[in-house]
């Protein structure tokens, strides 16, 4: 660092000690209806030590979800708001399509009762219902997963296999193809039909659509936002049957019109 650049260092740690001595006055002049605000340290994708989360650039991570150190996240999968996927003492891999929903928690075990190095490995197109806990197991491609279900050190549900809401699968219980598995602990109740089996894809690809939607959502500025609002307000008042009776036809403007694919009635009509 230069001459100049120590002066602009020093000259900016001066501005930052009495900004913060402002801060204090304005503090003790409020008193009791003091608010105290605090800078958020939270971050999205975190390392820990050399270990640094692989998120595919077609995924999506909600804001307030926490991916961190050795987790690998496949193309079109989604981390959704409140999640934690904490891949310290072992590895997390997610593969393609796959969603993970809101505040569900997928961590693994450096060792367990047996003596087992487990990491957490889910497949392409699972669904992970909210609030579920997936510890140090396996989850084969298309599985579907429950809300608020836990499953624990080395469980295995195997392609095609449902774990009903609330159930807590055993360490090292294999959950076959095709099978519904519910209870405390969780035990098979009955065979899936085809139609849930194919629900299981069709709900992975709803999700995969919805978290494209969300993307975008959150990538808009301010200005954007803005505009939107203005315009909602505005087609807010749009009053089909006054609206035809003096011949106006109002068209919704393409920022208020949602995509197709999270449309399933619209999209049925345009396909007929």
């Amino acid at each position: 660092m230069g001459t100049l650049g120590r002066a602009i260092y020093v000259v900016g740690s001066w501005i930052r000690v009495a900004g913060q001595t402002v801060d204090r006055v304005g503090f003790s002049l409020q008193g009791s209806h003091l608010f105290q605000e605090q800078v958020s340290r939270h971050q999205t994708l975190m390392n820990l030590f050399d270990k640094d989360p692989v998120v595919d650039k077609d995924a999506f991570v909600a804001p307030g979800a926490s991916v961190i150190g050795d987790v690998q996240v496949g193309r079109g999968s989604s981390i959704w708001y409140g999640c934690v996927l904490r891949g310290d003492v072992n590895s997390i891999s997610v593969g393609s399509g796959t969603n993970i929903q809101d505040n569900a928690l997928v961590h693994v075990a450096k060792s367990n009762i047996s003596g087992n190095v487990l990491p957490t490995t889910i497949g392409n197109n699972v669904t992970v219902g909210h609030g579920a806990v997936i510890h140090a197991c396996t989850i084969e491609d298309e599985a579907f997963v429950g809300m608020g279900a836990t499953l624990l050190d080395g469980s295995h549900v195997e392609k095609n296999a449902m774990v009903a809401a609330g159930a807590l699968v055993r360490q090292n219980t294999r959950i076959p193809f095709g099978e519904v598995w519910g209870g405390n602990p969780a035990k098979f109740m009955r065979k899936l039909t085809e139609e849930e089996i194919a629900f299981i894809s069709q709900s992975a690809v709803n999700y995969s659509n919805l978290a494209a939607v969300h993307a975008a959502e959150n990538a808009k500025g301010f200005e954007e936002i803005e505009l939107e609002k203005k315009l909602r307000k505005k087609f807010a008042r749009k009053d089909e049957e006054y609206d035809s009776m003096i011949g106006v036809v109002r068209e919704t403007p393409v920022e208020l019109t949602l995509p197709d694919n999270i449309l399933p009635d619209k999209a049925q009509k345009t396909a007929s």
